[in-house]
């Protein structure tokens, strides 16, 4: 039916009052007012010795670590099953997304064949890809001096000496950022420790 001028138009997208008889809405209740803006709390105090600088093991450009301790995994491997173990970790690392560059393979015994190939090349070319960082890097626990730190070293307790071994592990410690996993006998690092 259509509408006369004097009959008012009605929209049913805006809401009106009405005032017939059992056609009364429940009233919304008011939404709550956003919270305004006050003053913060003043930040907490630092706690002791906090602003100091932690001594760590000391880097190859002569700073040191004052991040928190490495974490230590052990990859339990007989001395024969050692490197292999450290390369299907080193695997897992990097199928876990870490750069091949942060990471560092050292060995108590014989070297990683992947070493004995590179130094097939020549001492330059081996030591000049520890300083590319492009890559996997493995070296002799005893050459931990020279290698610094990476954020994780793999330590394959592979042969060598328990004396070799004992002074292995705190030099593969000092190397790791982030974290160490050692990959050997339980029962002979349990003896050296």
């Amino acid at each position: 039916m259509p509408l006369t001028p004097e009959e008012p138009q009605i929209h049913e997208s805006v809401p009106a009052p009405r005032t017939a008889a059992g056609t009364a809405r429940n009233p919304q209740a008011a939404r709550p007012a956003p919270p305004v803006p006050g003053p913060r709390p003043a930040p907490r105090p630092a706690p002791p010795g906090a602003g100091r600088e932690r001594p760590g093991p000391a880097r190859t450009d002569g700073t040191a670590s004052t991040g928190p301790a490495a974490r230590i995994e052990l990859v339990a491997a007989a001395d024969a099953t050692a490197l292999e173990a450290a390369d299907e970790t080193v695997d897992k690392l990097l199928e876990e997304g870490r750069a091949p560059g942060e990471i560092l393979l050292l060995t108590t015994g014989e070297e990683h064949p992947w070493a004995q190939h590179e130094l097939s090349f020549g001492e330059d070319s081996y030591w000049r890809q520890l300083t590319e960082g492009e890559d996997v890097f493995c070296a002799r626990a005893s050459a931990a001096e020279r290698v610094g730190n990476r954020p994780v070293v793999l330590l394959a307790v592979n042969g060598g000496t328990d004396g070799e071994a004992a002074e292995a592990l705190p030099r593969a410690l000092e190397r790791a950022d982030e974290q160490l996993i050692v990959c050997g006998d339980p029962e002979r690092l349990s003896a050296l420790l």
